[in-house]
Order: structure tokens, then C-alpha cells, then sequence
């Protein structure tokens, strides 16, 4: 029987792992050997960073002509449980059913998930756009708004979190609302953030730019405050304001998926793996942790890889490719990614970019957004169902940043 690769999640780091292991085992001659499965719910790639968007259409891009073309087997399912012990895995199947799968190396590349605290009402009553079927509940209810009574609830979004996903929810918040209730309507947008200024993560340079862009948006914001209480027509915040509005929108901050915790060893504040260089667990032999399950070094300066694709685009490809490897008797390759660029869309604003962990800003408004479109709707897709082409683009060195 051939040796296994299961890779869990067909997201940006699952998808690379698998096209990586492929090509690692193709290059070594394993294909009869070696074989690699990816267990997800659907063979799709849902493009998270666009999720914000108004335009859904091919936000989640079928991937089973490429996984045929690369000799990779899906398996429509969701990982349960993981036994380190026994290598196996238990797979709650789509179409019913359990099913256990043995594994020679495992690779978890399942992702994160918003964080959602205790706050009364989030539940119950506030959208977000960190999953597909998410982001189609918020459009559909954005675009039925125009059949509510008009009101001040039906008139304002609250976007509460003023991380990136906040800013460009925010800002393309009122393209949105345009839309859905006429090019002259009167809206509120309304953005809630923690700390004293959004975006401030970025630093100072950046932060005068996230303020403009906001104000060009038309776009409040309250800073040094938090979303306390969230009920059907309203949000209440920590300084006591209630704010009126029927569509409250939760950005504030990620956690690995839970399936983290199943694997032994260390983990940081956010749920995370702390992966070797290899990307290895170091805990639990035979095991990889890749993309937003992965605490990982990007270099010697201590900067780590952040929850993004584009870290875990370079994050899966090496996880991929050296779980290959260890069967297939080839070198191992050490993760490292010191090139670091944030690209974060404005809106009608445009687009800001920075590049380096200091965040020097190189480009603003429309070259940034240019540049911003080429990254969300080409670079970051999946590759055609091409063998050699795919290959080509699935080494562990292979880098798609600017």
C-alpha cells in the first residue's frame, strides 16, 4: 500500500501543501508510492482576503481539475479527531458518516476563524465576512435592506474592529450601500476600534493615510471603545453610546482553528502550533503545521509569519513539500520569508502600500489599488490545470509578493 500525505483544509496553505507534496514526490519518482489526500468540505479555494467585497461571484474557484492534473485526492469531509499516537485520523464525511484514515504524515493546514468573545447579541445578531457562506449572508441582507422601512437602524453599519479587515470593510462599506439603497441615500458608517487609532498596527506612517481614506469614505469612527451588547436594532459600546442600526459587522480579531489544540506542544496566545523551521510540530512526530495553524519565524530578526495568504501561500508550499520529502528520502527545506508587504484596500479612496515589518509606505490611492487588484484577483488564484505549470510555481522557494 502506498504511504499517505493527508493534508486537512484546501485553503491557501492546504492547497500549496498538496501541489507542493505532489511535485516533491513527482521529482523523486514516488508517484506509486506516495500518495497525497486533501479532506475538506468542498474541493474549493474560498478567496478570503475579497471577501469584504460587494462582487462574490468566483470567490471560491473549483479545484478538481487542478488536484486530477497533480494526481491529488480530495476527500469531502472535516477532520474530527487527530491520534497522534495511531496516526489516524477520524473524518466526519459530507455525505455522511465516519470515516478513519491512516496517515504517514499529516499536514494541518485547516486555517483560522474570527474571533467571536462573549459579547451579548454577537451571536445572534452580528454579520461577518470571514467565511463564504457568511460573506453571502451580509450581501443578501445589505442588498434586502432596500425593503425594510427606512430608519436610522436601516441606515447604519456599525463595522466594529480596526484591524485591515476593519478598514477595508469600512471604507468599502459605503460603495456598498450606495448600491443597495440609491446613489442618493443618506447612510451612516460607523467603525469601532479599541485602540486610539485604526490601523494602528501599521504604524505611524501609515496611520495618517487609513485617516484620510476614512474621511473621504465619510466613514465615523470611535476610537478607544468596544462593542459591549449587540441586540436587533442596535449597538451598545463601552463609553455608553447606543448607536441605532440593523446591520452590525464583527472584524475584530482571528484564532486558529480549533483543531490546533488536538496537536501536542506548544502553542501561542492565538491558538497557534509554534512550528520548527521545518515546520514541523515538534511535539508529535509526523506531523506538519502550516498557514494560520503555524507560529513560525520568517527570520533571524524575530518577526513572525501573521495570519495571511500571503504567508501562507510560501508557509504551505514548504510544509507540502517536506512532508514529502521525509518519505521520499529528500531534502527537507527550512521555512523563511523575510519579505514582508501589506496591501490594503480604501475604498473609492484607493489603496495603501507598505513594505518591510517597519510598514514604509511606497504606494497610496490609485497605483496602490492597481496594484492591490492584480494581487486579490490574479496572483493569489489558484494556477491551471496544468502539470508542468503548476509545478513549476509549487517549489518551497517560490514567492508571489512584489
Amino acid at each position: 500500500m502506498p504511504q499517505k500525505i493527508v493534508v486537512a483544509g484546501s485553503g491557501f496553505a492546504g492547497l500549496w501543501s498538496a501541489l507542493s507534496a505532489a511535485r516533491t514526490i513527482a521529482l523523486a519518482e514516488k508517484q506509486g508510492e506516495i500518495e497525497v489526500i486533501v479532506v475538506s468540505p468542498t474541493p474549493n479555494l474560498v478567496i478570503r482576503p475579497r471577501l469584504y467585497e460587494a462582487e462574490l461571484d468566483n470567490m471560491n474557484p473549483d479545484l478538481q481539475e487542478l488536484f486530477a492534473a497533480v494526481g491529488v485526492k480530495h476527500v469531502p469531509g472535516l477532520v474530527e479527531t487527530i491520534d497522534t499516537d495511531a496516526r489516524t485520523l477520524t473524518v466526519a464525511l459530507i455525505a455522511g458518516g465516519h470515516e478513519a484514515i491512516a496517515y504517514d504524515r499529516f499536514v494541518l493546514a485547516t486555517g483560522s476563524q474570527l474571533f467571536r468573545p462573549n459579547v451579548p447579541g454577537l451571536a445572534e445578531y452580528a454579520f461577518d465576512a470571514d467565511q463564504f457562506d457568511s460573506a453571502q449572508a451580509l450581501d443578501a441582507h445589505l442588498k434586502g435592506l432596500i425593503r425594510q422601512p427606512e430608519s436610522d437602524a436601516r441606515n447604519t453599519v456599525v463595522v466594529a474592529g480596526g484591524g485591515l479587515t476593519g478598514l477595508e470593510a469600512a471604507t468599502e462599506m459605503p460603495i456598498r450601500l450606495r448600491a443597495a439603497l440609491g446613489e442618493d441615500a443618506a447612510f451612516r458608517v460607523i467603525l469601532i476600534d479599541t485602540a486610539d487609532k485604526p490601523g494602528g498596527s501599521l504604524g505611524d506612517e501609515a496611520a495618517p493615510y487609513f485617516a484620510e481614506a476614512l474621511a473621504f469614505a465619510g466613514v465615523e469612527v470611535r476610537t478607544g471603545v468596544r462593542v459591549t451588547a449587540i441586540d436587533a436594532t442596535s449597538v451598545t459600546l463601552s463609553s455608553g453610546e447606543r448607536i441605532e442600526t440593523k446591520t452590525a459587522m464583527w472584524t475584530a480579531g482571528m484564532r486558529a482553528n480549533a483543531l490546533a489544540a488536538q496537536i501536542p506542544g506548544e502553542k501561542d496566545e492565538i491558538g497557534r502550533v509554534i512550528g520548527d523551521s521545518y515546520l514541523r510540530a515538534p511535539a508529535a512526530s509526523g506531523i506538519f503545521v502550516t498557514g494560520d495553524t503555524v507560529r513560525a519565524a520568517t527570520d533571524e530578526l524575530g518577526n513572525v509569519a501573521a495570519m495571511s495568504c500571503q504567508h501562507a501561500l510560501s508557509l504551505g508550499r514548504v510544509a507540502g513539500h517536506n512532508a514529502a520529502a521525509e518519505l521520499a528520502g529528500s531534502a527537507l527545506h527550512p521555512y523563511s520569508q523575510p519579505k514582508y508587504v501589506t496591501c490594503v484596500d480604501l475604498g473609492d479612496w484607493g489603496a495603501l502600500y507598505t513594505e518591510g515589518w517597519d510598514r514604509q509606505v511606497r504606494l497610496t490611492r490609485a497605483e496602490a489599488k492597481a496594484l492591490k487588484q492584480e494581487i486579490n484577483r490574479v496572483w493569489i488564484y489558484p494556477p491551471a490545470a496544468d502539470r508542468d505549470a503548476v509545478f513549476a510555481v509549487a517549489h518551497p522557494d517560490f514567492v508571489i509578493v512584489p
